[in-house]
Protein backbone atom coordinates (compact mmCIF):
# COMPACT_ATOMS: atom_id res chain seq x y z
CA UNK A 1 0.00 0.00 0.00
CA UNK A 2 1.21 3.35 -1.11
CA UNK A 3 1.65 6.20 0.69
CA UNK A 4 -0.79 8.33 -1.18
CA UNK A 5 -3.37 5.35 -0.06
CA UNK A 6 -2.60 5.47 3.37
CA UNK A 7 -2.93 9.38 4.05
CA UNK A 8 -6.42 9.16 1.66
CA UNK A 9 -7.70 6.14 4.00
CA UNK A 10 -6.45 8.16 7.19
CA UNK A 11 -7.43 11.34 6.08
CA UNK A 12 -11.13 11.35 3.79
CA UNK A 13 -12.65 10.46 6.69
CA UNK A 14 -11.49 13.67 8.73
CA UNK A 15 -11.82 15.81 5.79
CA UNK A 16 -15.69 16.59 6.71
CA UNK A 17 -15.05 16.79 10.46
CA UNK A 18 -12.97 19.82 9.84
CA UNK A 19 -15.05 22.71 11.76
CA UNK A 20 -15.76 26.38 10.09
CA UNK A 21 -13.34 28.68 11.58
CA UNK A 22 -14.76 30.30 15.20
CA UNK A 23 -11.89 32.25 16.28
CA UNK A 24 -11.36 35.96 16.18
CA UNK A 25 -7.97 35.70 15.20
CA UNK A 26 -6.29 33.79 13.15
CA UNK A 27 -3.00 32.43 15.55
CA UNK A 28 0.71 33.48 13.07
CA UNK A 29 2.39 30.10 14.10
CA UNK A 30 3.84 28.53 11.05
CA UNK A 31 2.01 24.86 11.33
CA UNK A 32 -1.61 26.38 12.23
CA UNK A 33 -2.12 25.25 8.32
CA UNK A 34 -6.47 25.55 8.78
CA UNK A 35 -5.62 29.08 10.03
CA UNK A 36 -7.77 28.88 13.32
CA UNK A 37 -6.42 30.29 17.05
CA UNK A 38 -4.72 27.08 17.72
CA UNK A 39 -2.14 24.12 16.43
CA UNK A 40 -3.78 20.65 16.70
CA UNK A 41 -3.97 17.62 14.62
CA UNK A 42 -6.89 18.81 12.19
CA UNK A 43 -3.41 21.22 11.35
CA UNK A 44 -1.71 17.86 10.69
CA UNK A 45 -5.08 16.57 8.98
CA UNK A 46 -5.36 19.64 6.57
CA UNK A 47 -1.51 19.77 5.28
CA UNK A 48 -1.78 16.19 4.39
CA UNK A 49 -4.61 16.98 2.49
CA UNK A 50 -2.97 20.13 0.74
CA UNK A 51 -0.10 17.74 -0.19
CA UNK A 52 -2.59 15.31 -1.67
CA UNK A 53 -4.04 18.39 -3.31
CA UNK A 54 -7.50 17.97 -1.64
CA UNK A 55 -7.11 21.54 -0.22
CA UNK A 56 -5.44 24.72 -1.20
CA UNK A 57 -2.34 25.38 0.13
CA UNK A 58 -1.96 28.14 2.60
CA UNK A 59 0.81 30.10 4.20
CA UNK A 60 0.44 28.84 7.46
CA UNK A 61 0.87 24.98 6.70
CA UNK A 62 4.84 25.98 5.65
CA UNK A 63 5.39 24.59 9.46
CA UNK A 64 9.17 24.25 8.82
CA UNK A 65 9.21 27.85 6.33
CA UNK A 66 11.65 26.95 3.55
CA UNK A 67 8.75 27.37 0.78
CA UNK A 68 7.58 23.90 0.68
CA UNK A 69 4.49 22.12 2.47
CA UNK A 70 5.72 18.55 2.11
CA UNK A 71 5.61 15.30 5.19
CA UNK A 72 8.54 17.56 6.74
CA UNK A 73 5.97 20.37 7.67
CA UNK A 74 3.60 17.40 8.90
CA UNK A 75 6.49 16.11 11.21
CA UNK A 76 6.95 19.87 12.59
CA UNK A 77 3.60 20.36 13.19
CA UNK A 78 3.28 17.09 15.19
CA UNK A 79 6.59 18.21 17.05
CA UNK A 80 4.91 21.80 18.17
CA UNK A 81 1.72 20.25 19.34
CA UNK A 82 4.19 17.86 21.51
CA UNK A 83 5.91 20.79 22.86
CA UNK A 84 9.56 18.84 21.12
CA UNK A 85 10.54 21.60 17.96
CA UNK A 86 13.60 22.75 17.78
CA UNK A 87 12.35 26.08 16.76
CA UNK A 88 9.35 27.77 15.94
CA UNK A 89 8.69 30.44 13.19
CA UNK A 90 5.29 33.07 13.98
CA UNK A 91 4.03 36.34 13.14
CA UNK A 92 4.43 38.41 15.70
CA UNK A 93 2.72 41.88 16.83
CA UNK A 94 3.87 43.79 14.07
CA UNK A 95 3.48 41.17 11.67
CA UNK A 96 6.77 40.23 11.31
CA UNK A 97 7.90 37.06 10.34
CA UNK A 98 10.28 35.50 13.18
CA UNK A 99 12.19 32.39 13.92
CA UNK A 100 13.22 31.54 17.10
CA UNK A 101 15.36 28.50 18.48
CA UNK A 102 13.73 26.36 21.35
CA UNK A 103 13.09 25.85 24.14
CA UNK A 104 13.18 29.59 25.04
CA UNK A 105 15.41 29.98 28.28
CA UNK A 106 16.78 33.66 28.76
CA UNK A 107 14.64 36.44 28.02
CA UNK A 108 15.32 40.39 27.90
CA UNK A 109 11.69 42.07 28.49
CA UNK A 110 11.84 45.94 27.93
CA UNK A 111 8.58 45.79 27.13
CA UNK A 112 7.51 46.15 30.52
CA UNK A 113 3.81 45.73 29.71
CA UNK A 114 4.33 41.90 28.89
CA UNK A 115 6.03 41.27 31.92
CA UNK A 116 2.86 40.53 33.74
CA UNK A 117 1.54 38.57 30.89
CA UNK A 118 4.82 36.48 31.27
CA UNK A 119 4.02 35.77 34.81
CA UNK A 120 0.20 34.76 33.89
CA UNK A 121 1.78 32.32 31.68
CA UNK A 122 4.27 31.09 34.21
CA UNK A 123 7.06 32.07 32.40
CA UNK A 124 8.84 34.86 35.00
CA UNK A 125 11.43 32.20 35.95
CA UNK A 126 12.67 32.67 31.96
CA UNK A 127 13.26 36.40 32.31
CA UNK A 128 16.70 37.67 32.97
CA UNK A 129 16.29 40.97 32.29
CA UNK A 130 13.80 44.14 32.95
CA UNK A 131 13.34 47.61 32.57
CA UNK A 132 14.44 49.55 35.19
CA UNK A 133 10.41 50.51 35.80
CA UNK A 134 10.29 46.91 36.59
CA UNK A 135 12.66 47.03 38.97
CA UNK A 136 11.30 49.77 40.27
CA UNK A 137 8.14 48.72 41.20
CA UNK A 138 8.40 46.73 44.43
CA UNK A 139 5.40 46.07 45.40
CA UNK A 140 3.98 44.17 42.36
CA UNK A 141 7.15 42.61 40.68
CA UNK A 142 8.89 41.90 44.18
CA UNK A 143 10.95 38.76 42.54
CA UNK A 144 12.28 40.76 39.99
CA UNK A 145 14.81 43.06 42.72
CA UNK A 146 17.94 41.62 41.88
CA UNK A 147 17.26 40.99 38.78
CA UNK A 148 19.47 42.98 35.88
CA UNK A 149 18.61 45.98 34.82
CA UNK A 150 18.55 46.94 31.36
CA UNK A 151 17.58 50.28 31.11
CA UNK A 152 14.09 51.30 29.42
CA UNK A 153 12.70 51.18 25.88
CA UNK A 154 14.27 54.54 25.34
CA UNK A 155 16.92 54.80 27.06
CA UNK A 156 18.22 51.24 26.69
CA UNK A 157 21.57 49.80 28.79
CA UNK A 158 22.99 47.73 25.85
CA UNK A 159 26.09 46.65 27.99
CA UNK A 160 23.68 45.31 30.76
CA UNK A 161 21.56 43.83 27.93
CA UNK A 162 24.17 42.00 26.23
CA UNK A 163 26.32 40.98 29.64
CA UNK A 164 22.24 38.89 29.87
CA UNK A 165 23.35 36.42 27.15
CA UNK A 166 19.80 36.52 25.89
CA UNK A 167 18.20 34.11 23.39
CA UNK A 168 15.33 36.09 23.14
CA UNK A 169 14.26 39.59 23.50
CA UNK A 170 10.36 40.92 23.84
CA UNK A 171 9.66 44.75 22.40
CA UNK A 172 6.51 46.50 21.93
CA UNK A 173 4.37 45.90 18.69
CA UNK A 174 2.77 49.15 17.82
CA UNK A 175 4.63 51.83 20.80
CA UNK A 176 7.87 53.60 20.76
CA UNK A 177 8.83 51.65 17.18
CA UNK A 178 11.67 53.32 15.94
CA UNK A 179 13.18 52.95 19.22
CA UNK A 180 11.97 49.03 19.48
CA UNK A 181 14.13 48.88 16.06
CA UNK A 182 17.22 49.89 17.16
CA UNK A 183 16.98 47.87 19.92
CA UNK A 184 16.50 44.76 17.72
CA UNK A 185 19.37 46.28 14.89
CA UNK A 186 22.18 46.18 18.03
CA UNK A 187 21.15 42.75 19.64
CA UNK A 188 20.32 40.88 16.30
CA UNK A 189 24.17 42.07 15.29
CA UNK A 190 25.83 41.66 18.27
CA UNK A 191 24.02 37.99 19.59
CA UNK A 192 23.72 35.54 15.71
CA UNK A 193 20.42 33.79 15.95
CA UNK A 194 18.51 36.13 18.69
CA UNK A 195 15.40 36.53 18.46
CA UNK A 196 13.20 40.05 18.68
CA UNK A 197 9.34 39.31 19.27
CA UNK A 198 7.25 41.94 18.92
CA UNK A 199 4.12 41.56 21.15
CA UNK A 200 2.18 44.15 22.98
CA UNK A 201 0.57 43.05 25.75
CA UNK A 202 -1.71 45.88 27.00
CA UNK A 203 -4.16 45.96 23.69
CA UNK A 204 -7.63 44.25 24.48
CA UNK A 205 -8.44 43.50 20.72
CA UNK A 206 -4.61 41.11 20.83
CA UNK A 207 -4.75 40.09 24.58
CA UNK A 208 -5.81 36.52 23.43
CA UNK A 209 -3.08 36.59 20.39
CA UNK A 210 -0.26 37.61 22.29
CA UNK A 211 -1.32 35.41 25.12
CA UNK A 212 -1.28 32.49 22.57
CA UNK A 213 2.16 33.85 20.53
CA UNK A 214 3.64 33.69 23.84
CA UNK A 215 2.09 30.42 25.21
CA UNK A 216 3.60 28.86 21.50
CA UNK A 217 6.86 30.46 21.68
CA UNK A 218 7.70 29.04 25.57
CA UNK A 219 5.69 25.97 25.46
CA UNK A 220 3.47 27.16 27.79
CA UNK A 221 -0.10 26.87 26.00
CA UNK A 222 -2.09 25.08 28.67
CA UNK A 223 -1.31 28.30 30.51
CA UNK A 224 -2.31 30.38 27.91
CA UNK A 225 -5.69 28.47 27.27
CA UNK A 226 -6.32 29.43 31.20
CA UNK A 227 -5.16 33.14 30.81
CA UNK A 228 -7.51 33.25 28.42
CA UNK A 229 -10.25 31.56 29.50
CA UNK A 230 -10.13 34.16 32.96
CA UNK A 231 -9.56 37.06 30.24
CA UNK A 232 -12.18 36.65 27.90
CA UNK A 233 -14.63 35.69 30.65
CA UNK A 234 -14.83 38.64 32.13
CA UNK A 235 -14.36 40.71 28.95
CA UNK A 236 -16.95 38.80 27.31
CA UNK A 237 -19.69 40.39 29.45
CA UNK A 238 -18.51 43.69 28.90
CA UNK A 239 -18.41 43.37 25.23
CA UNK A 240 -21.65 41.62 24.63
CA UNK A 241 -23.55 44.27 26.96
CA UNK A 242 -22.31 47.12 25.04
CA UNK A 243 -23.22 45.42 21.76
CA UNK A 244 -26.07 45.81 22.50
CA UNK A 245 -26.04 49.97 22.20
CA UNK A 246 -26.19 51.96 19.18
CA UNK A 247 -23.01 54.07 18.86
CA UNK A 248 -25.15 57.23 18.53
CA UNK A 249 -26.32 56.39 22.20
CA UNK A 250 -23.15 55.44 23.53
CA UNK A 251 -22.04 57.68 25.90
CA UNK A 252 -19.27 60.35 24.81
CA UNK A 253 -16.09 60.49 27.00
CA UNK A 254 -13.62 62.67 26.92
CA UNK A 255 -10.63 60.81 27.46
CA UNK A 256 -7.36 62.87 29.79
CA UNK A 257 -4.44 60.92 29.81
CA UNK A 258 -2.19 61.73 32.96
CA UNK A 259 -2.19 65.87 32.49
CA UNK A 260 -4.53 68.44 31.54
CA UNK A 261 -6.17 68.26 28.01
CA UNK A 262 -3.88 65.34 26.75
CA UNK A 263 -6.13 62.78 24.89
CA UNK A 264 -6.00 59.68 23.46
CA UNK A 265 -7.16 59.28 19.51
CA UNK A 266 -8.39 56.32 17.48
CA UNK A 267 -5.37 54.40 16.95
CA UNK A 268 -4.21 54.44 20.53
CA UNK A 269 -4.41 51.54 23.25
CA UNK A 270 -7.11 54.04 25.62
CA UNK A 271 -9.17 54.62 22.96
CA UNK A 272 -9.16 51.01 22.53
CA UNK A 273 -10.29 50.16 26.21
CA UNK A 274 -13.07 53.60 26.61
CA UNK A 275 -14.99 52.45 23.57
CA UNK A 276 -14.31 48.53 23.83
CA UNK A 277 -16.27 49.26 27.44
CA UNK A 278 -18.86 51.38 25.92
CA UNK A 279 -17.79 54.81 25.59
CA UNK A 280 -17.20 56.61 22.21
CA UNK A 281 -14.61 58.77 22.04
CA UNK A 282 -14.51 62.41 21.12
CA UNK A 283 -11.57 62.86 19.57
CA UNK A 284 -11.34 59.50 18.37
CA UNK A 285 -10.91 60.84 14.82
CA UNK A 286 -7.42 62.53 15.86
CA UNK A 287 -4.73 60.90 14.03
CA UNK A 288 -1.42 61.51 16.77
CA UNK A 289 -1.86 58.24 19.06
CA UNK A 290 -2.01 61.27 22.50
CA UNK A 291 -2.01 64.34 21.28
CA UNK A 292 -2.70 67.74 23.27
CA UNK A 293 -6.39 69.39 22.50
CA UNK A 294 -7.59 72.87 23.90
CA UNK A 295 -9.98 73.46 26.62
CA UNK A 296 -12.06 75.13 23.62
CA UNK A 297 -11.91 71.84 21.48
CA UNK A 298 -13.27 69.88 24.99
CA UNK A 299 -16.11 72.39 25.24
CA UNK A 300 -16.87 72.16 21.37
CA UNK A 301 -17.56 68.27 22.25
CA UNK A 302 -19.61 69.09 24.76
CA UNK A 303 -18.90 65.31 26.32
CA UNK A 304 -20.93 63.47 28.86
CA UNK A 305 -18.66 61.86 30.85
CA UNK A 306 -14.84 62.25 31.32
CA UNK A 307 -12.42 59.65 32.01
CA UNK A 308 -8.85 60.66 33.58
CA UNK A 309 -6.20 57.92 33.59
CA UNK A 310 -3.46 58.81 36.36
CA UNK A 311 -0.29 57.26 36.55
CA UNK A 312 1.29 58.82 39.41
CA UNK A 313 -2.02 59.15 41.80
CA UNK A 314 -3.10 56.13 43.07
CA UNK A 315 -2.27 52.14 42.77
CA UNK A 316 -0.84 49.77 44.44
CA UNK A 317 1.61 51.84 46.96
CA UNK A 318 -1.13 54.25 47.42
CA UNK A 319 -3.46 53.87 50.53
CA UNK A 320 -5.22 57.09 50.75
CA UNK A 321 -8.10 57.88 48.34
CA UNK A 322 -7.33 61.85 48.46
CA UNK A 323 -5.15 61.62 45.68
CA UNK A 324 -7.09 60.70 43.11
CA UNK A 325 -10.08 62.71 44.72
CA UNK A 326 -7.82 65.50 44.14
CA UNK A 327 -7.29 64.92 40.50
CA UNK A 328 -11.07 64.89 39.97
CA UNK A 329 -11.53 67.48 41.94
CA UNK A 330 -9.12 69.88 39.79
CA UNK A 331 -10.79 68.51 36.62
CA UNK A 332 -14.46 69.25 38.27
CA UNK A 333 -13.36 73.05 39.32
CA UNK A 334 -11.72 73.84 35.63
CA UNK A 335 -13.89 76.68 35.24
CA UNK A 336 -13.81 76.28 31.47
CA UNK A 337 -15.39 73.37 32.17
CA UNK A 338 -18.13 74.15 34.61
CA UNK A 339 -21.33 74.33 31.33
CA UNK A 340 -20.24 70.95 30.01
CA UNK A 341 -22.39 68.25 30.13
CA UNK A 342 -19.87 65.75 32.08
CA UNK A 343 -19.32 68.43 34.84
CA UNK A 344 -23.03 69.81 35.60
CA UNK A 345 -23.87 65.95 35.89
CA UNK A 346 -21.24 64.91 37.90
CA UNK A 347 -19.65 62.35 35.49
CA UNK A 348 -16.14 62.86 36.20
CA UNK A 349 -13.89 59.29 36.83
CA UNK A 350 -10.38 58.64 37.76
CA UNK A 351 -8.60 55.59 36.49
CA UNK A 352 -5.07 54.59 37.89
CA UNK A 353 -2.75 52.87 34.98
CA UNK A 354 -2.13 49.89 37.45
CA UNK A 355 -5.59 48.56 36.33
CA UNK A 356 -5.99 50.13 33.28
CA UNK A 357 -2.79 49.59 31.56
CA UNK A 358 -0.77 46.61 30.60
CA UNK A 359 -2.36 43.16 31.30
CA UNK A 360 -4.96 44.20 33.81
CA UNK A 361 -6.52 46.48 31.86
CA UNK A 362 -9.67 44.63 31.98
CA UNK A 363 -10.13 45.45 35.68
CA UNK A 364 -10.21 49.29 34.22
CA UNK A 365 -12.57 48.63 31.78
CA UNK A 366 -15.00 47.19 34.02
CA UNK A 367 -14.80 50.30 36.11
CA UNK A 368 -15.66 52.55 33.23
CA UNK A 369 -18.05 50.05 32.09
CA UNK A 370 -20.21 49.80 35.24
CA UNK A 371 -19.63 54.29 35.68
CA UNK A 372 -21.25 54.59 32.29
CA UNK A 373 -23.92 52.31 32.54
CA UNK A 374 -24.03 51.26 36.18
CA UNK A 375 -27.99 49.76 35.00
CA UNK A 376 -26.78 47.52 32.87
CA UNK A 377 -23.43 46.38 34.72
CA UNK A 378 -25.03 45.76 37.98
CA UNK A 379 -23.41 42.08 38.66
CA UNK A 380 -20.00 42.82 36.96
CA UNK A 381 -17.57 42.89 39.60
CA UNK A 382 -14.23 44.31 38.59
CA UNK A 383 -12.78 43.86 42.02
CA UNK A 384 -13.26 40.44 42.27
CA UNK A 385 -11.69 39.76 38.92
CA UNK A 386 -8.87 41.87 40.27
CA UNK A 387 -8.50 39.77 43.24
CA UNK A 388 -8.56 36.35 41.29
CA UNK A 389 -6.34 38.35 38.55
CA UNK A 390 -3.60 38.83 41.46
CA UNK A 391 -4.21 35.24 43.33
CA UNK A 392 -3.94 33.41 40.17
CA UNK A 393 -2.09 34.72 37.67
CA UNK A 394 0.14 36.74 39.34
CA UNK A 395 1.02 34.54 42.56
CA UNK A 396 0.40 37.91 44.35
CA UNK A 397 -1.67 38.32 47.51
CA UNK A 398 -5.01 39.82 47.27
CA UNK A 399 -4.11 42.25 49.93
CA UNK A 400 -2.59 44.65 47.44
CA UNK A 401 -6.14 45.42 46.60
CA UNK A 402 -6.97 46.17 50.10
CA UNK A 403 -4.06 48.35 50.51
CA UNK A 404 -4.08 50.46 47.07
CA UNK A 405 -6.60 52.98 45.69
CA UNK A 406 -7.47 52.47 41.91
CA UNK A 407 -10.55 54.51 40.93
CA UNK A 408 -12.62 57.22 42.08
CA UNK A 409 -15.62 57.57 43.02
CA UNK A 410 -15.82 54.17 44.02
CA UNK A 411 -18.32 51.87 43.22
CA UNK A 412 -20.95 52.84 46.34
CA UNK A 413 -20.18 56.68 45.81
CA UNK A 414 -21.02 57.05 42.10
Amino acid sequence: MNMNTILVGTTMLLLLALPAQASDFTLGVFGNANEDDTVNMQDVTYTELIILEYRDGTELADAKYDDKINMQDVTQIELIILGKEKEITLIDGADRVVTANTPVERILVPNGDCVPLLRALGASDKIVGVSKYTIGDTLFYPEFGDCTNIGSVWSPDYEAMLGCNPDTVILYASFSQTKCEAIEETMTDAIPGIACIRIDGYKPSSQAEDARILGYLLGKTDEADAWIDFYEGFTNRIYDEVAEIPMDDRTKVFIECWRPYHTAAGSSGWHEKVELAGGYNIFRDLTVDYPDVSEEDVMDQNPDAIIRATKDEGGYDCGDVAELSGVRDEVMNRTELKHISAVENDRIFVVNNDVFGGTAHFVGMGYIAKWLYPDRFTDLDPEAAHREYLTEFQGLDESLVDNGVFVYPLLDES
